[in-house]
């Protein structure tokens, strides 16, 4: 490939770098691995660790080894296969990038000074006087493969983007290196951490984590993974307690700092780690030296994988971690080409025989005694512990992605000659690595399918490892899911966390446990074990540990977020008529509605009123029923007998009007009962106050009658006026029209409707639109009655005993203002409970009809019905058997006699219509009688 097009495109970038190659001196100690053939493809592998201070250490690093057999396994396959690239061989430029993204970069200028053919031989001479020639003179490459590190493969495909030479990385992952605008030519076998990141966020949440600390390694690979985790964690409201990052040059107290960080936030038990292998390491061994009472429970990307290697010795703290790897098969030839190898077969590889010695911990040259020489029949097997690499495949998947795409390039420009031409030496890198190399499909070696996206990234597919102990106490990497094509397979009941259950060692001890079998387990950090762990409510389910900051908030409880941390919060129940608009928010579900059980929304709670069937209905019905049958049945008595002397002698007129009020204060229970409407809660407002108004104007009048007789008899024989029976009926009437135009005033100013009365939250009450004040004033007139005709029963309360009506009259104002005076303060003091307070008022009022009832009407019917021979003239007039009886009594006797006779003689006459006058007797102050003309003082 040839560097005219990078030198018309860079500008005066690419003679400064050209400069900077002549001057840059070759790295000491540099070794590289160098094959010929006619097209060449660079190799970048971190054969040896990071040093401390230096490049490079003394110590092999057993991945990138492996990896660099691999490359030239994939060489000498291809090579000896007949149908890819038959005539034309490839040779391999491999080089050493201890780790270190400085070192890497300088390794790479021997890719770009080959094809510059930069050596001057002017300062050389031979001693035979000849010219001196190099023994190798390097090729241009057609391609790299690698680096390994991200942050490696950044670097130098920055340089190799100037001089467009395509590079296919086996194991960089960095999302950055999916940028084409800035890496115009890189692409991998392997995805990028964007789909590793999504794997973790996915496992993350299965396990119902929502607060987790993570560590990233310094570099693009860690912190370009950690990123994508960050975003992706956010958007599914997933927090991070701690983010700590490991520097380049991180030391044992750098790590130890980073874990006594984590344990600043304990409730975030779980850890992800986007970190390079020698860092999670660090992490392990840290952990075990501060000896940890609560362990973390590790998540970590492919940087841990499931290297043996990398947890020997902390294999306690590093129990239970779960890693991500790329899926990759296992390759059987290059087992069986590793197992071939031998120092002295393998002379092409420089370093393969410190991993000799490095692997079977001998010696292939002792100097000393103590040196252990190394048996000429050990081999690289799986029973001498070796262990194929899990990047090896995507190694030999790259080498091949190049040869197909030579092939296909060959093919287009060399046309039928099968050898390399000219014109496939000049084809330019930059539009080899978009029309050919982007475009390879093929499966490979170990039957995977290989191809690259748009933006030179492989396919994505993660294997999903459980460090776990095993029944002998041993430890090992455990498949526990798959992640692919976005969706994560995977069962937490495979997962053995740190502590769980093994033969060795106890598990995590669980609570009692229910009868169905769950597996319930402490949810406070006072486990024994000193772990946070959840129940999983699916029966048979292993528990799983606990990483949030708080506890779910319950049903109708919302967070109270504590200031600066979106994933620490506070429960705050909401209030019984409240729901939640969020998670955040308690909302009023307003008056006359009530949250649903879940506390999501509202519903309209159901308008309450007194019904027919309730408890506290049934007794006011009750009472209200015989008291309607009671005084039907007086009404009925009085009618029947209504020429007789005892219905005569109580006033007809009065007597109706009084039990028509009665009926009407029964009737009114059944208004009060009834469902409140606007016709109801008008007829309630003229039932009660009318049904008092009969019954006590009735009483009114004829106590004031029976008083201003007996007034006007002792002061003199003039009849008083307004005591007939049509002046009783008006004057009763006016007093109940009284109410009536009371009522009806009340009825144009508060117009009569319904309302709904909240008495709590969880209540609402249909009830009339009126006040109870307001119904009790509009009862202040009936009230006024009652005291007037109590003050009259007083004043009549020594009525002869013959005439005992007034007595009766009295004992009934008497009872009626003891139950008014009991019911306003019960009617008020149970405001509070709708029905009460309506039974209250329907048994008051029918307390008081009953009363008027039973005391007026009892002793009138029981003479009726029981004794009729009681039910004569001579009983309710004064006849002159009675006059003859009270001459033989003393005076005062015989005075009150007399006005009683006169008032009996009065209402019979009255009550029967007729006109006859009867003879008085008027009492005078001297004891003497005079009698008097009947026509003289009609009463």
């Amino acid at each position: 490939m040839v560097l005219g097009r990078a030198w018309l495109s860079s500008g005066p970038l690419l003679p400064l770098l050209l400069l900077l190659l002549l001057l840059v001196p070759p790295a000491l100690g540099q070794h590289s691995v160098l094959l010929d053939g006619d097209l060449v493809l660079g190799g970048l592998f971190p054969v040896h660790e990071k040093g401390d201070g230096t490049p490079c250490s003394a110590k092999l690093y057993n991945r990138g080894l492996q990896r660099l057999e691999a490359m030239l396994f994939a060489v000498d396959r291809i090579n000896s296969d007949r149908r890819l690239l038959p005539h034309t061989t490839i040779g391999v430029n491999i080089l050493d990038t201890c780790s270190t993204d400085t070192y890497a970069l300088n390794q790479s200028l021997a890719f770009i000074k080959a094809p510059l053919d930069v050596m001057d031989t002017v300062a050389f001479e031979c001693a035979d006087r000849s010219t001196p020639r190099p023994k190798y003179r390097s090729k241009a490459v057609s391609g790299v493969v690698g680096g390994s590190y991200s942050t490696i493969s950044i670097n130098v495909a920055n340089l190799f983007r100037l001089f467009r030479i395509p590079q296919i990385s086996p194991a960089s992952t960095a999302q950055a290196l999916s940028d084409k605008s800035r890496f115009e030519f890189f692409a991998r076998t392997v995805p990028p951490d964007t789909f590793q990141a999504t794997a973790l966020v996915d496992m993350v949440q299965l396990f119902n984590w929502s607060y987790v600390s993570t560590i990233a390694s310094e570099g693009s690979y860690g912190e370009s993974g950690m990123d994508a985790f960050h975003r992706q964690a956010a958007e599914r409201n997933i927090c991070i307690a701690v983010t700590e990052k490991v520097p380049r040059d991180a030391t044992a107290k750098t790590f130890e700092n980073i874990i006594m960080n984590l344990q600043k936030k304990p409730m975030a038990r779980g850890v992800i780690l986007f970190v390079r292998a020698e860092d999670a390491r660090g992490v392990l061994e840290a952990a075990k030296r501060l000896r940890l009472r609560e362990p973390f429970h590790w998540i970590a990307s492919d940087g841990w994988g499931k290297q043996e290697s990398l947890v020997q010795g902390v294999e306690e703290v590093a129990e239970g971690a779960i890693t991500v790897e790329l899926t990759s098969r296992r390759v059987a030839a290059f087992d069986r080409y590793m197992a071939e190898l031998t120092p002295d077969t393998n002379r092409r590889n420089p370093w393969f025989r410190d991993y000799w010695q490095a692997f079977f911990g001998c010696s292939l040259e002792p100097d000393a005694a103590e040196d252990t020489a190394c048996d000429s029949a050990l081999r690289l097997r799986p029973e001498t512990g070796f262990v194929q690499e899990s990047k090896v495949q995507f190694v030999i998947d790259a080498v091949y992605a190049f040869a197909h795409a030579l092939e296909v390039l060959q093919l287009d420009v060399c046309g039928s000659n099968r050898y390399v031409c000219a014109n496939m030496r000049r084809y330019d890198g930059g539009d080899f690595y978009k029309k050919y190399l982007l475009n390879v499909s093929f499966t490979d070696i170990a039957g995977s399918k290989v191809q690259f996206d748009a933006r030179g990234d492989g396919l994505a597919r993660y294997t999903i490892f459980n460090f776990q102990r095993v029944a002998n106490g041993q430890h090992q990497y455990k498949v526990i899911g798959q992640w692919g094509q976005g969706e994560l397979n995977m069962s937490r009941g495979e997962v053995q966390w740190n502590g769980g259950t093994d033969p060795d060692r106890p598990p995590p001890r669980p609570s009692q446990s229910p009868s169905d079998g769950r597996d319930l387990t402490p949810l406070t950090p006072t486990d024994p074990d000193g772990d946070l762990w959840v129940t999983d409510l699916t029966p048979v389910e292993v528990s799983v540990p606990l990483s949030v900051c708080a506890l779910p908030c319950g049903v109708g409880e919302v967070k109270l977020m504590q200031q600066g941390d979106t994933c620490c919060w506070m429960c705050d129940k909401c209030e019984p008529f409240e729901f939640m608009k969020d998670e955040h928010t308690c909302e009023d579900c307003g008056h006359g509605r009530w949250p649903y059980p879940d506390k999501l929304s509202c519903y309209d709670l159901e308008v309450q009123y007194m019904k027919w069937t309730s408890p506290l209905a049934i007794g006011p019905i009750a009472i209200a029923v015989i008291g309607i049958v009671l005084t039907v049945a007086v009404i009925l008595v009085f009618l029947r007998r209504d020429d007789t002397p005892i219905v005569k002698a109580s006033g007809r007129e009065l007597s109706y009007m009084l039990l028509a009020g009665i009926l009407i204060c029964y009737l009114n229970t059944f208004l009060l009962l009834t469902k409140p409407s606007p016709a109801a809660c008008a007829l309630q407002r003229v039932g009660v106050g009318l049904g008092f108004a009969f019954i006590y104007s009735a009483l009114f009048t004829k106590t004031n009658r029976i008083s201003r007789i007996f007034d006007s008899a002792s002061r003199s024989a003039k009849r008083p006026s307004f005591i007939s029976p049509k002046s009783q009926i008006v004057i009763t009437t006016l007093l109940i029209s009284v109410q009536l135009l009371a009522t009806a005033v009340w009825l144009l100013v508060e117009l009569p409707g319904v309302r709904y009365d909240y008495p709590d939250r969880g209540q609402v009450i249909l009830k009339c639109r009126i006040k109870d004040s307001s119904f009790l004033v509009s009862l202040v007139y009936n009230m006024v009655l009652i005291v007037v005709c109590t003050v009259y029963a007083v004043k009549a309360r020594k009525v002869p005993e013959n005439f005992n009506e007034t007595k009766f009259i009295a004992f009934t104002m008497y009872t009626t203002c003891i139950i008014w005076l009991a019911f306003v303060p019960i009617y008020f003091g149970t405001g509070n409970s709708f029905e009460v307070q309506i039974t209250t008022l329907c048994v008051a009022i029918s307390l008081s009809a009953s009363v008027a009832l039973i005391c007026l009407y009892a002793p009138k019917v029981y003479i009726i019905v029981f004794h009729p021979e009681k039910n004569v003239r001579k009983l309710t007039m004064n006849s002159a058997a009675y006059r003859r009886a009270v001459s033989s009594s003393a005076a005062p006797s015989f005075n009150h006699a007399l006005a009683m006779t006169e008032v009996v003689k009065l209402q019979g006459s009255s009550a029967a219509g007729s006109q006859a006058t009867a003879t008085s007797v008027v009492p005078q102050e001297d004891g003497d009688h005079r009698q008097r003309p009947n026509n003289t003082a009609p009463l």
